[in-house]
This record gives structure tokens, C-alpha cells and sequence, in this order.
């Protein structure tokens, strides 16, 4: 059964709980191994995931981004690398197909590829000399104009699904211009490859290594759409970053629980869940998810509702979001580790995984302090 083809959200979440139910076990194998998860990734496309924020004239699902959310937070729940890889892929296509960005042919040709196959795509934006693309630094990966199109070199960083990705969407600076352009570049032409650089701690089954483009020739088309500088555009999809640490910090919440709720040392009658100084940590961590849970979804019911006027007026709103969900995953990892104690450290307890996997989120866009600053210029409505 296809997740495109099923009537309800109700529905499609429980296909997707029961596809994603094996990868709990497969991320602390693959946190171990510093491997990446292709067989999470098969078993998503298995089900057609990978299609189901396209639009439904190309075959997709159509989805909410209040629904995508949802669904990322029970990936990131089971998983926080493989939500957080897989959610770049579901966002770019979802914003893509309702934006009308690229040449309409051009993306109809990979959401076809997205249907029937279930390939996947991401952005390659970072660089070693500029850092976080949001900061706005130029690319130095150049693309060249040629008569039959154009000649791509460079190296960009952080290149999430790089294992498995069919297409990178690289931003390059146009050679003897002052312009920044995004190409499409299909991974297996000449002068592609992967340098497996992905030693980070935290998030390690991402397979975030470095894309290298040596010389790499691409179509005159394959300019899908030239970067305009000034302020941002406020991109609700990025949503999908917050929806994976709420699935992480949910993670976390359920087996401190479980084990408050069933550790019975002989100091006590009873479990340490009837301790009060518990019970406060069992309660803070439940108003941090209800906290994070109401304020994500109302947030994106908000963007579902508006307009584009309206939606341009949500980027601190957005990253106020981030920001607040991020920072109460680590606390609610934080707290599970203190009931749970000592036990918490061991290489072989999934606590220790969340807590850095979720450490992670404070270096996704936007950042903490850009947020700050644009919610300081905020006028009061």
C-alpha cells in the first residue's frame, strides 16, 4: 500500500509508525557503526513516502505542512537521523511544487523520478568559507557559461542523504557576474563524487559528507533559479527541523518514564516514579512537549491558512519556533537523563544518543541569535 494512496492523516500515520518501527533498534547500530541507514530509507520509499508533499497533479499526496510535521516527528521519534535527513527532501519538494520556482517541465521530470522510484533530492548551500548559508555569504563554488551550458566546480559541506541523494540543488556563483544561481545536478555524471567526511557526534546516520564537483557539465537548463540577495523569504518548511527534535525529545520523555515507572531499588517501597523529585522531573518534561507540540502545530496551522502576504510576515514567528522547540528538546533530554541517572551514560542506553542528536539542532537554521535579533525588530501587533 502506497502513503499516497490512503484517504486520512489517521491512516497515513499508522503506515507510517508501522514502516518506521524497526529503525529505533537500527539507530543505535548505525550511531555505533558511524554507518548510514539505507535500508530506513528503502523501506520509506517502499511506501511511496518520498512523494507525499508533491502536489497531486504530478501524483503526490498534496499534504498540510501541519501534517508533514506530524509525520516527521514519528520518523524523528524513531529516528532523529533519518526524520531530519528525510525531512530536507520532503520540504524543498513540498515548497518547490507550490511555489512554481523552477521551470515547470524541468520539475515535473524529477517528480516523476520522485513518484516512480522514489527519488530523493537536497540542497548542497554550505561551504568551508562561508558556513551557514543564512549568514549570507557568497558561494565559492562557481559555475562557468559554456556554449552547450555550464561547467560546475567547487565543494560544499553538510551535504545531508549524501549516500543516497539522486539530485543536488548546489548554489553557485555565475563566473563574471555578481550573480548566485541554484543548478540541479544529477549524481551520477561525470565529476560527482562524495568525500565521506561525516565524523560528527551527534546525527551521525545523516551522511552529511562533502559534495566535490570537479568540472562537472550540466544543461543551460539545469539553472533552475537565480538567487536574489536582500531579506529571506519566511519558508514554513523548515518546520520540519523542530518536528524532528519534538520526535527525538518524545523519545527521550517515554523511556525515562518507563524506566521511573518500572525501577524499584530496595531503598524503596515502590518505583522511583512515586519519589517526588521525579514526579517534578516526569511533569517538566510533559508541559516541555505540550509547550513545543502546541506551539509548532498552531504555528504551522497558521502558515496552512494564509496567504502569501500573511506568510512573508511569519520569519520571526518561524524561527521563534525553532528556536523554542530545539531548546526544550534538550531540556527534556536533560531531564531524562537525571531520572534515569548514571545508567543514562552508558554506551548501550538510547539517552545518550538523544542527547546528541539534539545538541544538533542548535546548529540548524536559523540560528538562535539571528532569531533573537529579528524578534527584537518585531512591531507589536
Amino acid at each position: 500500500m502506497k502513503i499516497t494512496e490512503l484517504q486520512t492523516m489517521e491512516e497515513r500515520a499508522d503506515l507510517l509508525k508501522k514502516t518506521v518501527a524497526p529503525f529505533t533498534e537500527r539507530a543505535a547500530q548505525h550511531d555505533k557503526k558511524g554507518t548510514f541507514p539505507f535500508e530506513n530509507f528503502n523501506a520509506l520509499k517502499s511506501i511511496g513516502y518520498p512523494a507525499l508533499t508533491l502536489p497531486k497533479k504530478y501524483g503526490g499526496g498534496e499534504i498540510s505542512l501541519s501534517e508533514m510535521l506530524y509525520l516527521q516527528a514519528i520518523i524523528g521519534k524513531a529516528d532523529g537521523s533519518t526524520a531530519l535527513s528525510i525531512g530536507w527532501h520532503m520540504g524543498i519538494m513540498k515548497h518547490l511544487g507550490e511555489n512554481n520556482i523552477w521551470d515547470k517541465d524541468k520539475f515535473a521530470s524529477v517528480a516523476k523520478d520522485v513518484v516512480a522510484t522514489g527519488s530523493l533530492l537536497n540542497n548542497a548551500a554550505s561551504e568551508p568559507a562561508t558556513g551557514s548559508p543564512t549568514r549570507g555569504g557568497k558561494p565559492e563554488t562557481y559555475a562557468k557559461k559554456t556554449e552547450q551550458g555550464w561547467v560546475i566546480n567547487g565543494r560544499k559541506t553538510f551535504t545531508t542523504l549524501a549516500p543516497i541523494l539522486d539530485y543536488f540543488v548546489v548554489s553557485a556563483s555565475i563566473d563574471g557576474t555578481e550573480k548566485i544561481g541554484n543548478f540541479l545536478i544529477k549524481h551520477d555524471i561525470k565529476g560527482v563524487s562524495i568525500d565521506e567526511t561525516w565524523d560528527s557526534i551527534a546525527m551521525r546516520g545523516t551522511g552529511s559528507h562533502d559534495l566535490v564537483l570537479e568540472n562537472v557539465q550540466v544543461e543551460k537548463d539545469d539553472l533552475v533559479e537565480e538567487l536574489t540577495g536582500g531579506k529571506r523569504k519566511a519558508t514554513g518548511w523548515l518546520l520540519h527541523i523542530p518536528a524532528c527534535y519534538l520526535g527525538i525529545a518524545r523519545a527521550a520523555q517515554d523511556y525515562a518514564n518507563q524506566f521511573a515507572r518500572t525501577y524499584s531499588p530496595n531503598s524503596i517501597s515502590g518505583t522511583i516514579s512515586d519519589l517526588p523529585n521525579v514526579k517534578q522531573k516526569m511533569g517538566e518534561m510533559e508541559l516541555a512537549i505540550l509547550e513545543s507540540k502546541h506551539f509548532l502545530f498552531s504555528v504551522a496551522r497558521k502558515w496552512d491558512g494564509a496567504d502569501e502576504s500573511m506568510r512573508q510576515t511569519m520569519g520571526p514567528e518561524l524561527g521563534a519556533v525553532k528556536l523554542s522547540v530545539v531548546n526544550k528538546a534538550i531540556h527534556v533530554v536533560d531531564l531524562a537523563m537525571r531520572i534515569v541517572g548514571a545508567r543514562s551514560l552508558s554506551e548501550n542506553n538510547p539517552l545518550q544518543r538523544y542527547y546528541r542528536d539534539v545538541r544538533a539542532g542548535l546548529h540548524n537554521p536559523p540560528m538562535d541569535d539571528m532569531t533573537i535579533m529579528n524578534l527584537a525588530q518585531t512591531k507589536n501587533n
